[in-house]
């Protein structure tokens, strides 16, 4: 038999479930880490421009750093390890399925990513609005929520869709904590029948699909930003 029949004889005796298994679990890690991301990213940007020359306004902004530096600083595979291994059973947490550990992790990770995407995103934004905001009588958190953010946003889209296909594609680490990723799927039927070009040619291709289908999602959203932006 070829490489090819030996590969499509495993998956047509049952190993497809293996694929859409990892599928799916690449697909949480991925959306949900990148909520977890925008939200906390959101939440260190705001604390690094907070308004005000006193220390205790200034701290918000140098933790922020640090947790900012502690994660761009070192390679996820490594964040990854550090949690299951290590604060996963110094906090007690044994018993979170490590999907969820996973997605956790990316999340924190992608939070710092996040924070300086949306930090240039704000920056971006005419100082005049701000200004304006504050002269209507708004405070600053609400003109921040109502005025800056919405316009920041929307400036940022393309960027966090590239953040989206980084976080997509290093899911392939979480093998490394026995998750069923699409990446250890194939490599599960690579090993059960020692053939491996066309299971890891299959995994290469797939990718290039998610991510080019992430891509046109990201364009249309652009797309229809700019139309509402017309209009």
């Amino acid at each position: 038999m070829t490489a090819w029949e030996i590969f499509w004889s495993k998956i047509t005796k049952g190993s497809y479930t293996l694929i859409l298994e990892g599928l799916k679990t690449t697909a949480i890690i991925a959306v949900v880490g990148l909520v977890i991301g925008i939200v906390l990213g959101s939440l260190l940007a705001l604390l690094k421009l907070l308004p005000g020359k006193k220390w205790f306004h200034r701290l918000p902004g140098r933790v922020a750093d640090i947790y900012i530096a502690l994660f761009r600083g070192t390679p996820m595979v490594v964040q990854l390890l550090i949690i299951h291994f290590i604060l996963r059973p110094a906090l007690g947490m044994t018993s979170l399925p490590v999907l969820w550990e996973a997605t956790i992790a990316f999340g924190l990770n992608s939070g710092a990513y996040v924070s300086e995407i949306m930090r240039g995103g704000i920056l971006s934004v005419d100082k005049g609005q701000m200004e304006a905001g504050r002269a209507l009588g708004m405070s600053y958190p609400r003109t921040m929520w109502m005025v800056i953010l919405p316009q920041a946003v929307k400036n940022v889209v393309p960027t966090l869709g590239n953040e989206f296909i980084m976080l997509l594609k290093e899911t392939s680490v979480v093998s490394f904590i026995a998750v069923m990723d699409v990446t250890k799927a194939f490599q599960t039927i690579a090993n059960s029948t020692y053939e491996y070009i066309v299971p890891y040619l299959m995994l290469a291709l797939v990718y290039l699909i998610l991510v080019l289908g992430v891509t046109a999602l990201v364009r249309l959203l652009e797309r229809r930003m700019r139309a509402g932006d017309r209009d």
